[in-house]
């Protein structure tokens, strides 16, 4: 493994756990352009006020939301791939199909995928490509 894949390896590890952290100016830190695209429901936020909205949206229902690391490992020239949990608790209101949802205080834990696109010749993300089926975490907590 070269020093950059290792490099690549550590800046994921670290981003997964700054976003359990809620360390949001650190997670933007970790890309050369902040850009998430959520494969399940064809979401993109691209763009470091793009993103930082993603963080609110996403932790006002799950603000203890955090993530597994499963496994992970470098992938092709600029990729490193992650599976894990993903895992939290219904804590704030939820808006699912444009209904909203008051907590419920229940817990999921889902499986996902998840690669991490590089900057040529960096360690600097320009992309995370979650990947989910739509509507699995609405499922696990039985709504």
């Amino acid at each position: 493994m070269t020093d950059l894949e290792q490099a690549r390896l550590k800046i994921v590890r670290d981003h997964m756990a700054l976003e359990i952290t809620h360390e949001w100016d650190a997670v933007i830190d970790t890309f050369a352009h902040p850009r998430y695209e959520l494969y399940g429901n064809g979401t993109v936020f691209d763009g470091e006020e793009a993103v930082r909205k993603y963080f609110a949206m996403s932790r006002t229902p799950f603000p203890d939301q955090a993530n597994e690391v499963i496994a992970i490992g470098a992938a092709g020239e600029h990729v490193v791939l992650v599976e894990f949990w993903l895992t939290g608790t219904h804590l704030g209101p939820l808006t699912v199909d444009g209904t909203v949802i008051e907590p419920t205080g229940k817990s999921f834990r889902v499986r996902m995928a998840a690669s991490f696109e590089f900057a040529p010749g960096t360690d600097r993300i320009v992309c995370e490509r979650a990947y989910f089926g739509e509507g699995m975490i609405a499922k696990a907590l039985g709504l």
